[in-house]
């Protein structure tokens, strides 16, 4: 199976010490969204983590640690870095800091290990085409050299979008077109591999691929492993990535982003961080509760078969569950 740790919330930037102890302990909790009585337990064993996919506007605060986890999992990381500043990202850092953290993660686990994320991809009266343009330009010049690829999105219309953001311009189809053409077009120039994220478009003709963001295939040339071959369905509409597992919770993100999807609200999520999060914890917000249902997760391997049995026998004594 695969481990995710930054789709719910930016777990590196202001969990590290807590993800870190979760690994070296070899197991997490986490709580369902929907009925928070119902609590899941991960193993965190390279017998059955395939890969763990990292998703974060801010590593510097892993790594000098990061190798605790590199050392004994795959893994995969997608840093995100926009056009965007402070009125839109409060929590994140600038665009040139958080390109020279780009770099030194590439020193720690390569370029191949590495996917530059540009996205969600909005229209404002500060930030128009032209802005995204320069901007684009600007951060491809310099992260071509240190990323295996590119994945943009546009801005999905949620409905809390017309309170956070009253501002945003909506992207229609011309708008859509026009964006593609013009961020494929700089990623030509500069040698940088362009993919569409969760888009039923097709802007091949602009150099854009169709794919999903976190594939098999992708993972496996990235780590040097070859996985099963296995019919999967996304993780939501539109998208062709492989299921994965989250390990974070909702509206716990200090970034206060004002285009998140995974925030209720900012000022509240920032909240919730300082008043819940437990580093010692084995769930990420707060302790188990009585009347919580713990139940033990099915995790299977997806690796061919002789890469498994490999890592297992250089991990003995792990806890392994029998695939």
């Amino acid at each position: 199976m695969i481990i995710n740790t930054g789709g719910r919330t930016d777990t590196v930037q202001y969990y590290t010490d807590w993800l870190l102890r979760r690994f070296a302990e070899g197991y997490v909790l986490v709580r369902n969204p929907r009925f928070p009585e119902k609590v899941t337990r991960y193993e965190l064993d390279p017998s059955v983590v395939d890969c763990v996919v990292f998703c974060s506007k801010n590593y510097a605060p892993i790594l000098p640690r990061l190798h605790e986890i590199t050392d004994r999992f795959s893994t995969y990381f997608f840093y995100t870095i926009t056009a965007y500043g402070h009125d839109m990202e409060p929590g994140v850092p600038d665009i040139d800091a958080s390109i020279e953290t780009l770099i030194e993660l590439e020193r720690i686990v390569g370029r191949e290990r590495i996917a530059w994320r540009y996205d969600p991809v909005l229209l404002s009266e500060r930030y128009t085409t032209e802005v995204h343009w320069h901007t684009f330009d600007h951060m491809a010049r310099r992260l071509a050299p240190h990323v295996s690829r590119c994945v943009f999105s546009f801005v999905e219309p949620y409905r809390k979008l017309d309170r956070n953001m009253p501002e945003l311009l909506p992207l229609m189809e011309e708008e859509r077109v026009y964006m593609a053409e013009l961020l494929g077009g700089v990623a030509r120039e500069h040698g940088l591999r362009l993919q569409a994220c969760a888009t039923r478009e097709d802007f091949s003709a602009y150099g854009v691929e169709r794919a999903g963001c976190v594939t098999l295939e992708a993972l496996g040339a990235a780590n040097g492993v070859t996985f099963r071959k296995l019919a999967h369905r996304g993780m939501r509409e539109g998208c062709a990535c492989m299921e994965m597992r989250d390990i974070g919770a909702y509206s716990s993100c200090p970034n206060g982003c004002r285009y998140c999807y995974a925030n209720a609200d900012a000022r509240g999520a920032a909240r919730t961080f300082r008043e819940q999060h437990d580093p010692a914890s084995p769930l990420m917000l707060g302790n188990l509760r009585p009347g919580d249902v713990v139940t033990r997760a099915t995790q299977r391997s997806y690796l061919a078969a002789g890469v498994r049995a490999a890592r297992q026998a250089v991990a003995p004594g792990q806890g392994r569950l029998e695939l």
